[in-house]
């Protein structure tokens, strides 16, 4: 069984126990997330689409905690200026669990 959902302006596809990483959220350890905006869910009585959502359909997840993305290098360069900038980024996520995916009844 796999479940395809919207967060943040990107999709996932997600199946029971795996573990994704997700915008950042200011969430505790532990705690429990729903995904509410699941677009398809595909199990034993076959494929579910909506229209753009499946009305009464959720995602239930556990946050793992906060991480942090692997490191982007910003290289500015002015030719002929003598003019160098080197900085990083670092985005930050959540890491999430996906413990129930809630099909519509």
């Amino acid at each position: 069984m796999y479940a395809i959902f919207k967060d943040s302006g990107r999709q996932f596809k997600v199946e029971e126990g795996q573990e994704l990483e997700v915008d950042y959220r200011d969430i505790a350890k532990g705690e429990e997330i729903a995904f509410d905006e699941v677009l398809v869910i595909s199990g034993e009585d076959g494929v579910k689409l909506g229209k753009p959502t499946l009305q009464g359909a959720s995602i239930k997840a556990s946050v793992m905690g906060g991480v942090q993305g692997k490191k982007l290098v910003v290289q500015k360069f002015r030719r002929r200026k003598n003019s160098r900038r080197k900085t990083g980024h670092r985005q930050l996520y959540t890491q999430v669990r996906i413990e129930k995916i809630e099909s519509p009844a």
